[in-house]
């Protein structure tokens, strides 16, 4: 136990704001919070390698209960082990140092929460949690398929996201909601492998809760892509994209997985300076704060 916890030690930085209620020392924890500061492949508007510090600094402008699940995260254990040390540069020495943190943290009985940076980074979160859940289902909430093989050059591109993730993952059981935007061929791959799942703005995930029912009992990670908001209520991100969903619609997504094993998460895409008003941020801190909730619900299982 002191091996891993000294691992975790040099593994992250927690240098900076902490999330509100949170702790520093993982002992007795059910949650595993920790940010990765990298936007290297980032193809329109830079700067979600400061999503991370934004999210923690405005989590005490919020309340810690959350009157839709009725709990309160001063009540629950969780830590904010701080920032991964990444390097700099390319894209695939990160996604391997996500994947050696993110190991680590499950080492230690902790379900991870990341926060981003850029979405290539998740295929390293992902690749760590099929060790320990071969039957794996990923979750993508994001308004693109994320489906190329490489982008400007680089397979490791956040535009290659779901690519690399299907890769390290073994089920191959990825459900995609409400993906609004990609190239003929990534569509045709939605439509075609009946990844896509539909959802209505404004009403229940009634398509959602049909098509997790057939994996009930399996564990889940939700990768979410912070622009499948709206540009209207999430301008702050890098690729923002019309016709996207509110805080209503997440709320919806959130009452279907209570009823099933969420293991872990990641909310990435997030550039704070985009949006001077600071509700972007805010906003993903209400994610952060809904995710660590149903994260605690139920007991790590390995």
């Amino acid at each position: 136990m002191s091996q891993n916890t000294q691992a975790i030690d040099d593994t992250f930085d927690t240098t900076g704001a902490i999330f509100m209620a949170a702790r520093r020392d993982p002992a007795g924890c059910k949650v595993g919070l920790y940010g990765v500061p990298y936007d290297g492949t980032t193809s329109f508007r830079p700067g979600s390698r400061f999503g991370p510090a934004a999210i923690r600094e405005v989590s005490n402008g919020l309340e810690t209960y959350c009157p839709q699940l009725g709990l309160d995260l001063e009540d629950i254990n969780f830590t904010d082990l701080g920032a991964v040390e990444i390097p700099f540069g390319d894209p695939e020495p990160v996604v391997a140092a996500v994947k050696q943190a993110t190991q680590q943290v499950i080492a230690i009985g902790l379900k991870p929460l990341m926060l981003g940076g850029e979405h290539s980074i998740s295929a390293g979160a992902v690749a760590a949690m099929t060790e320990c859940h071969s039957d794996l289902v990923l979750l993508q909430l994001d308004a693109h398929a994320d489906l190329r093989q490489e982008w400007l050059g680089a397979k490791h591109s956040h535009a290659c996201a779901m690519r690399r993730c299907l890769e390290v993952l073994p089920s191959g059981q990825l459900l995609q909601l409400a993906i609004r935007s990609g190239t003929r061929a990534e569509f045709l791959e939605l439509h075609n492998q009946q990844r896509l799942v539909s959802h209505t703005p404004g009403k229940p995930a009634t398509e959602l809760a049909k098509a997790l029912a057939d994996h009930r009992g399996q564990p889940i990670y939700l990768t979410m892509d912070l622009d499948w908001f709206d540009p209207c209520v999430l301008p702050g991100t890098g690729t923002p994209e019309p016709g996207g969903f509110s805080w209503h619609d997440f709320a919806a997504v959130i009452e279907v997985l209570k009823e099933h094993q969420l293991v872990g998460a990641d909310v990435v895409e997030l550039a704070p300076q985009l949006d001077s008003s600071g509700m972007s941020s805010v906003l993903a801190a209400k994610v952060t704060r809904s995710l660590l909730m149903l994260l605690s619900l139920q007991e790590t299982s390995k």
